[in-house]
């Protein structure tokens, strides 16, 4: 871009901290999945001190969010990638996070390559994660990796929650699940919105021609992530929707984008 506009300002996201990039941008979809929950957690009465959190994936989202957790007391004990899953037990370590962190990111192979690491580890090959009973789930993988039997295994399972990291990773009829079981719902629409919003924060930073600490970014994405599961019960509850953080978000996405329209006589 520079080179075409023989211009510099600021127009790409995710760029080198050397050159206009933001702090915490790589953790914030994970961290802002998890901030997520932890307003729905909240709402409900509950934390997430001890609850035990299934995983799915293993790149930057999935990482992100066990890190996260783990920072808020939580236990996260499962990895994934498209051959199979690994289960840490008692729940993955930042050491052990920082592993995988090193096999996917830097090393990039599998991760049942984990096992060599770890003596407690158990690896399925050919399986998901969501068989492994929990408390939370958190798919960080790809679209479509819930469908329905999965949905039915995991309310099975005991899982209360599922928060959507990845982008639309349940189906259609694995939502109908959730809401039957009323499982708390955070969909990948609201959920996992942390990633846009540190973009957003990092063009703020350009702007300001500053660089904000970890702690500025890290609490103005947590800020952020109240605001818009804030935004999306009070929606619903507008609505006579109850708690359908779903509909929620629709709606008051719908309305900011229809409202901004009309003030300004689009329509």
């Amino acid at each position: 871009y520079k080179r075409i506009a023989n211009n510099f300002t600021g127009v790409l996201t995710g760029k080198d901290l050397r050159w206009g990039g933001s702090l915490i941008r790589p953790e914030a979809t994970g961290y802002g999945c998890v901030y997520f929950a932890q307003n729905y957690l909240k709402y409900k009465g509950e934390s997430m001190k001890g609850k035990r959190c299934v995983i799915s994936g293993s790149g930057n989202v999935a990482q992100y969010t066990a890190e996260k957790l783990l920072q808020l007391g939580a236990v996260p004990i499962t990895f994934s990638d498209s051959n199979g899953y690994v289960l840490e037990p008692n729940g993955f370590t930042q050491e052990q996070i920082n592993h995988v962190m090193e096999l996917k990111n830097v090393k990039r192979v599998r991760i049942s390559e984990y096992c060599a690491f770890s003596q407690t580890a158990q690896y399925f090959p050919g399986k998901k994660p969501w068989e492994v009973p929990a408390d939370l789930a958190f798919p960080s993988a790809t679209q479509n990796e819930i469908d329905q039997e999965d949905a039915d295994t995991l309310v099975a399972n005991g899982v209360k929650g599922v928060f959507e990291g990845a982008n639309m990773p349940s189906t259609n009829e694995a939502i109908e699940v959730y809401k039957k079981a009323n499982v708390m719902f955070g969909p990948a629409k609201a959920a996992n919105a942390g990633g846009v919003a540190v973009s957003g924060l990092e063009m703020a930073q350009n702007s300001q021609r500053l660089q904000w600490t970890r702690e500025e970014v890290d609490s103005h994405l947590e800020r952020i992530m109240k605001d818009i599961f804030d935004n999306s019960l009070a929606a619903a509850q507008a609505y006579g929707l109850k708690d359908d953080i779903q509909a929620g978000a629709n709606i008051a996405g719908f309305l900011k984008v229809a409202d901004s329209m009309l003030h300004q006589g689009c329509v």
